[in-house]
């Protein structure tokens, strides 16, 4: 605080404060000096203070910006997603294969009542309502038509 001055250049202004003012009036002059002193402190926090607040405010607009920035191009989203992918193929192909198959099942009617659930059928399967392979085959002479028989 007293960087100016020794201690023998404070006691000289003190001696010659004394001399001047008197002792009388030499407390109140003090008083005054430190109200002034008070007042000076004050006001350069302040002005510091001041100026830390718009360093902090602009530091936070740029953090804002950056995090709108990260916001709009979401690298962390598309990567989690290849992460999974690379370490887990079965099950990614798994899952897509179970969401797939829910799609088909939903796409299909339940049962009513009285009804059997009809499973998937291979396509070379015979379906129930086309004639037995055995009667389509060529007519034979003791049955002409052979579709009229089975009716």
């Amino acid at each position: 605080m007293f960087d100016l001055f020794s201690w023998s250049h404070i006691l000289i202004l003190l001696t010659v404060a004394l001399v001047v003012v008197g002792p009388k009036d030499l407390p109140r002059l003090m008083n005054i000096a430190g109200r002034w002193a008070g007042k000076a402190r004050n006001m350069a926090n302040e002005f510091k203070r001041s100026f830390d607040d718009m360093a902090r405010q602009s530091e936070l607009d740029e953090l804002r910006a950056e995090v709108e920035k990260l916001r709009a191009v979401d690298p962390v989203a598309d990567l989690g997603r290849d992460i999974e992918r690379t370490l887990n193929p079965v099950d990614t192909e798994a899952a897509e294969a179970r969401a797939a198959e829910a799609g088909a099942a939903a796409e299909t009617p339940a049962p009513r009542s009285g009804e059997y659930q009809v499973s998937e059928t291979p396509a070379d399967a015979p379906r129930l309502d086309d004639p037995p392979a055995t009667e389509t085959a060529a007519p034979t002479e003791s049955n002409p038509h052979p579709q009229t028989a089975s009716q």
